[in-house]
């Protein structure tokens, strides 16, 4: 019975040494000296406030992207016991003791290093030879710009490393596809498939290009299995379930979940909350919550509240009067009602306040029981200070001619009668019975006499001269010039009127109120408007002294400064090894052509390689060469200002096309034994070109040694190059 216990346990295990030499000198290029320089390096400026706000649980908002990389940043900050207080306002700055800089740089270093042996097996997936595959890890290994941009925190090495590894997994498992289809281990790689793009997508949307080409791979593999009439059609069924639970439903789900915990660290107030909607603002600690905590959910007659414009750009403002009136002539001679200005002020103040209240009654407090305002409910707006009707009518507004004026109605016993009737429209009501609801119900107001919206048309970027103190134009706009948000406004702010004199009611308007009713917004609600936020707020785009097109990338024309130290020369550039970029256009250009000159051979019937080369040919570019447009391309239609580090995933896929042509041209061009051996030297010589070129710019990607001015002249092999030499 304990016979088995007579032989020793034995554990036998494959070791790819080539894969643990390559892991290794990647993790060596990357790691070494990485608390080098103890200063903010370029966009660490950019990305290290988010990973302060993440340590102090501050809710913010980015827009170029969704939050997977701001949160692997801030990992590494949580795993070094980063507190979060440090001012990131200049590049170049000290960081302070309190920064664990090795910490905060480590997961961008470990992704860029391990791209190098995934970029070693994305060969041996694709059926080349090892040499082949060493060959393509060598390249990334000793690429400068890859190096650089690893090296700190920044988010594109975390990128490229999500991009391969979805390549690398989509690979295995359509090579086990062939004989073992629907095993643990085809799952697993189609799976990882699905984690992986979804990963790059979070991370940045630049992600988003890889994943559609994988997936239109995958979509045209899937289209080969079903003219394979050895499938049934429960089998390809099931085949096609899989890819759509993997490729589209895992990653969609894993792209919410890292909204969801986006939103579940960063649960406190800010300053970037104020772009958000007012519902979005009270679920957040502190700031509106402490003021909105409690309100009064449905808006009565009698109701006292403030009104945001839920458009909130560029700026947000609140609908606003104050005893000042319109001058009787504008500057450009037109004439106005001489009524109290109204307009929309990006404050907060008393003056915001303004009384909901039935035209048919003459009270201004909330009846017991309160009648609650419906969807098509008529009312008129009082301003609580001045008690003023909001009144809109005939007359050109001061900034937009073509629309009317909207002012608070004075009596100047003239023939003017006042017209202050509104229509109550609830815009994302359920149905047509629904009440006005506190924050949560986006409103439109429809004058009743002229069928004019109210609007917010400063967000045009008008504010009205001095004599409007420089607000923001409110006017009445025909609904016939269509719909815009800046015609919807929600309660922000809520009290239940109980004073009917005014001087009480001053001082109740001026007194927060607290009420015990909750507002809470449901994940998908928060998720939905976060998400439009990122995808719709864009910063203005200015000229940056190191941005550049996307013209200037191929042929690496331009460079990016990254660091340069306060004393002495050394400094750190984002420069890729020249005859790395040059073998890549290179070798990108050899495929294309290649590829058309056997395609008109192949059409005449002529057959240069057997029909699995050539299939294997195809599929390779597949991936390479279409990884390099998918990701290039589209940066000639962006309107943004572009930086060479948004090349780099392309280059990469360039990169593992070189020595992919390379072996190509041995295989099948050099027919000789003599042509072979003289390929495999120029191989050899090229080869020695790159090292030389990685370690000639060694000092600019490692920031050191310090160079001399005579070497950092020396440095700049190309004019367009800014080498940056401090002046003797």
């Amino acid at each position: 019975m304990l016979g088995f216990l007579k032989k020793p346990v034995v554990v036998t295990a494959e070791i790819n040494m080539n894969l643990v030499a390559l892991t290794v000198m990647g993790l060596i290029s990357r790691l070494w000296g990485l608390s080098y320089p103890r200063a903010v390096v370029f966009d660490e400026v950019y990305y290290g406030q988010f990973v302060s706000l993440y340590m102090k649980r501050i809710f913010f908002v980015d827009d170029s992207g969704p939050p997977f990389g701001h949160m692997l940043l801030a990992l590494g900050g949580y795993l070094g016991g980063f507190d979060g207080n440090f001012l990131w306002n200049r590049i170049g700055a000290e960081y302070s003791m309190n920064v664990p800089v090795w910490s905060l740089r480590l997961l961008p270093a470990l992704a860029g290093a391990l791209c190098v042996p995934l970029a070693y097996q994305i060969l041996v997936e694709l059926q080349f030879s090892h040499c082949a595959a060493l060959g393509a890890a060598l390249l990334v290994l000793l690429e400068n710009s890859l190096i650089t941009q690893s090296r700190f925190m920044l988010l594109e090495s975390i990128l490229i490393f999500f991009i391969l590894l979805a390549v690398l997994s989509y690979l295995k498992f359509y090579n086990l596809q062939r004989h073992s289809s629907f095993s643990g281990s085809w799952w697993f790689w189609l799976l990882l498939t699905g984690v992986a793009c979804s990963c790059a997508v979070g991370v940045k949307y630049m992600g988003l290009f890889t994943y559609m080409l994988l997936l239109a791979i995958a979509g045209l593999h899937f289209w080969h299995m079903i003219g394979d009439q050895n499938l049934s059609n429960v089998s390809l069924m099931c085949h096609f379930l899989a890819r759509g639970l993997a490729l589209i439903i895992v990653p969609v789900a894993m792209y919410l979940s890292f909204f969801y915990i986006h939103l579940t660290l960063l649960y406190r107030s800010g300053p970037h909350d104020q772009i958000m909607t007012s519902a979005f603002q009270a679920s957040l600690e502190g700031g509106l919550a402490r003021i909105t905590q409690g309100q009064p959910l449905e808006v009565a007659y009698g109701s006292q509240i403030t009104l945001r414009n839920v458009l909130g750009k560029p700026m947000q403002c609140w609908l606003h009067s104050h005893t000042n009136t319109y001058p009787i002539r504008y500057e450009n001679g037109r004439g106005s009602s001489h009524q109290q200005q109204v307009t929309c002020y990006p404050f907060k103040d008393v003056n915001n306040w303004w009384i909901v209240k039935d035209p048919g009654m003459q009270q201004l407090v909330v009846s017991n029981p309160p009648r609650p305002v419906r969807h098509g409910h008529i009312v008129q707006l009082v301003h609580g200070i001045t008690t003023r009707y909001l009144n809109t009518h005939d007359v050109a507004a001061p900034l937009s001619p073509h629309s009317q004026e909207v002012s608070c109605y004075i009596d100047y016993n003239i023939s003017m009668p006042a017209q202050n009737l509104w229509r109550v429209e609830i815009v994302n009501r359920e149905s047509d019975t629904d009440v006005w609801k506190t924050i949560l119900s986006e409103v439109r107001f429809v004058h009743v006499n002229t069928s004019a919206v109210l609007k917010a048309s400063g967000f045009i970027g008008a504010s009205l001269p001095e004599w409007g103190y420089r607000q923001l134009e409110v006017v009445g706009e025909k609904l016939s010039k269509g719909y815009h948000q800046s015609m919807l406004w929600n309660v922000e702010e809520h009290r239940y009127g109980k004073s009917q004199e005014q001087k009480e009611r001053e001082v109740e308007l001026h007194s927060p109120t607290q009420m015990d009713i909750s507002k809470n917004l449901s994940f998908m609600a928060k998720f939905t408007e976060l998400q439009w936020k990122i995808l719709t707020l864009k910063n203005e785009d200015t000229e940056h002294k190191y941005s550049s097109s996307a013209l200037d990338w191929i042929t690496m024309d331009t460079n990016i400064a990254y660091w340069l130290h306060p004393t002495s020369g050394a400094q750190i550039h984002l420069l890729g090894n020249v005859v790395t970029w040059a073998s890549a256009n290179i070798a990108a250009l050899v495929y294309m052509c290649l590829s058309l000159w056997y395609l008109i051979r192949r059409r005449r019937k002529i057959y240069d390689m057997p029909e699995d080369a050539w299939q294997l040919w195809v599929s390779t570019g597949g991936i390479c060469v279409g990884g390099w447009a998918v990701n290039y391309l589209p940066f000639f239609l962006m309107e943004k200002t572009l930086f060479l580090y948004h090349y780099l995933p392309a280059l990469t896929f360039q990169i593992l096309l070189i020595p992919i042509v390379l072996q190509h041209l041995s295989d099948h061009l050099c027919r000789s034994l003599i042509l072979k051996s003289m390929f495999s030297a120029l191989i050899v010589a090229w080869f020695s070109s790159v090292y030389f070129v990685y370690r000639t710019f060694s000092p600019v990607t490692y920031g050191e040694p310090s160079l001399s001015v005579t070497e950092l002249k020396d440095l700049r092999w190309k004019d367009s190059w800014n080498i940056l030499i401090r002046k003797q």
